[in-house]
């Protein structure tokens, strides 16, 4: 065994409370090192051989370096002392606090390691207050991404001065505008149902100078070119009819230039009395060359607020409350969220959640976010890792199925699993290139990439237009004018996505069943993965390599299985095997009978 390689951090993402009665257990290993782990537990007030009981850990993840196993238990009394056997060929060694021992060693004190609980592991109590319990409607929701200026033009008495003629090739611009508004979502809510979307999330839509509207004027009021906060309350209404909720963005790292408490401080300097609002390092106000002030990034226009300061955190959380209470909004998307304090945060959950216990906290955050995550501040983040792996192996074609395959382990590992039961999955957005775009225009890796989102673990995201064929480079060209001639919709795609809308949907497996690898060779295109829960399991297998594959699936249950979405004969599981052949770039899902 390569002890150097064996990781486990109590009261972690390796030791959590999954739900009120249930922990989680995890333990990291050296790649194919072990042939069985154990987890060894009991009650610490009651940690004798009588009671102490022993629950085989599963190995649920991979990755180049690493094997994770994984156990769940649910302590008698929440209470929970543990520690680990560890068997690898005629080796059987125990690891709890104290180091790694030999099977019946005597511990430093003199006594047996598993007669006493001094040097276990512990989960000293399971408090309920403690556990992150995102709202359960996230797990099946198909969220679908608006960015307002640009979906539909409802009412044309709010298009604001210069507003350019909205058809298929209008050119966006970083300044331009085509009148999208309210108003225009809510006449096209039908489509959005016809195709499944069961969330909307909104780019920001308080008034703001831009067409993007991340330069906040008035957080507690809808942008004039929009509508107004009737019209949004109307929206919400209309959407819950449908059962579609509404998520929106806080931007609350910083404001826009137009903000009227940076006016006057723009005006007056540190004599201003919103000087401590924000974060000035003069007593002169500067934006030129660099603003002499925090900002987002570097931008002039987008003073960052100061969280901290007693006012400004009284202002945001009745931003934060009026909102979901007031007008009805479901969650909140946190925009730049991990540069602003976690106090901040901890109090905003606080009046979500009394507002609306059930609202989703989605905090943007590109790196590993487990700070975030305990319970205290955020339900889930924006899944960036997992984008990045889908997109570089079905679009871009630059990494191989092990790769991939060990990023996404990488990731059902990085945190508790009721956060990645949640997570945000987004494959473009306003700020990136479009999917069809980062998949070269080729329709074929495209429908991969989308197979594969809306069948694993997560909430899927659609950004708008992706479903009927839109293409787009980097901002501006992404956030063209929603293309409504239906001549220059692309139907077949609009069909393709509804139909596997409509499969994750209908079966729980794909929602929150389990998920696990079955094929991801070096140097290979091609993968399959089992989707399984109570009642269903599918195999999905997914080639996007330039010839036809023939994958041959080991480990596997007995069972019959048949295509979906196509004929085909039915497929025996014989002596743990399956072999199927797949065409170019196609995905095969099947599910046993």
């Amino acid at each position: 065994m390569l002890l150097e390689a064996i990781l486990h951090q109590p009261k972690s993402h390796y030791a959590y409370a999954y739900d009120h009665e249930t922990l989680h257990i995890r333990l990291r290993t050296k790649r194919n090192d072990m042939d069985n782990v154990f987890l060894i537990h009991g009650d610490k007030y009651r940690f004798t051989q009588d009671y102490i009981q022993t629950t085989k850990m599963n190995k649920f993840a991979s990755d180049r370096l690493f094997d994770y196993y994984e156990a769940a238990v649910k302590p008698e009394f929440r209470r929970f002392a543990y520690a680990f056997r560890l068997e690898s060929g005629k080796e059987t060694l125990y690891y709890n606090e104290v180091g790694f021992q030999e099977e019946g060693a005597q511990s430093t004190s003199g006594i047996g390691m598993l007669e006493s609980p001094s040097g276990m592991f512990e989960f000293p109590f399971l408090n309920t207050a403690d556990v992150n319990a995102p709202p359960a409607w996230v797990k099946n929701a198909v969220f679908y991404q608006i960015f307002p200026e640009r979906f539909a033009n409802g009412d044309a008495s709010l298009n604001p001065e210069g507003v350019e003629e909205w058809h298929a090739d209008a050119v966006p611009t970083r300044d331009n505008f085509f009148g999208g508004d309210l108003q225009g979502v809510i006449d096209n809510l039908d489509y959005l149902q016809d195709l499944g979307i069961t969330c909307i999330y909104f780019t920001p839509f308080f008034e703001a100078k831009s067409n993007h509207k991340y330069d906040t004027i008035d957080y507690l009021k809808v942008d004039p070119q929009f509508g107004d906060n009737e019209t949004a309350k109307r929206l919400v209404d209309e959407a819950h009819k449908r059962g579609i909720k509404i998520m929106l963005d806080a931007v609350f790292n910083h404001s826009g230039y137009y903000f009227p408490p940076f006016q006057d401080v723009l005006k007056n300097g540190r004599q201003s009395r919103f000087a401590k609002w924000f974060h000035l390092r003069e007593n002169e106000v500067k934006t030129e060359p660099l603003p002499n002030y925090d900002t987002f990034g570097f931008v002039a226009s987008m003073p960052k607020l100061n969280t901290e300061n007693r006012e400004v955190r009284a202002y945001l959380l009745e931003v934060a409350r009026y909102w979901v209470e007031d007008i009805g909004v479901d969650g909140w998307r946190l925009d730049v969220a991990n540069e602003i304090d976690h106090a901040f945060w901890r109090d905003f959950r606080d009046v979500v959640k009394k507002a609306n216990p059930e609202a989703y906290i989605l905090g943007e955050i590109w790196h590993n976010s487990m700070a975030w995550l305990g319970g205290d501040q955020f339900d889930a983040v924006m899944n960036y890792p997992v984008t990045n792996s889908i997109l570089e192996f079905f679009a871009k074609k630059t990494i191989d199925a092990e790769s991939f395959m060990g990023r996404l382990d990488a990731m059902q590992v990085a945190y508790p699993k009721q956060a990645n039961e949640v997570a945000f999955n987004l494959l473009d957005s306003h700020d990136t290139p479009r999917l069809l775009t980062i998949a070269d225009g080729d329709k074929a890796r495209m429908k991969l990439a989308a197979t594969f989102q809306l069948t694993y673990t997560g909430a899927p995201c659609i950004y708008y237009g992706d479903e009927i064929g839109m293409d787009g480079g980097n901002d501006p060209d992404c956030r063209k004018p929603m293309v409504w001639e239906e001549d220059r919709q692309d139907k077949e795609l609009f069909a393709f996505y509804k139909q596997l809308i409509a499969l994750r949907k209908d079966y729980r497996a794909f929602r929150d069943g389990s998920f696990r690898f079955l094929s991801a060779e070096k140097g290979e295109q091609s993968v399959a993965y089992e989707r399984t829960d109570d009642t269903n399991r599918f195999i999905v297998i997914l080639n996007g390599d330039d010839n036809e594959q023939t994958v041959t699936l080991e480990g596997l249950a007995q069972g019959t299985f048949r295509p979906m979405f196509k004929d085909g004969e039915a497929l025996k599981v014989k002596k743990e095997k399956l072999s199927i052949t797949v065409g170019a770039y196609e995905s095969l899902i099947l599910k046993e009978q």
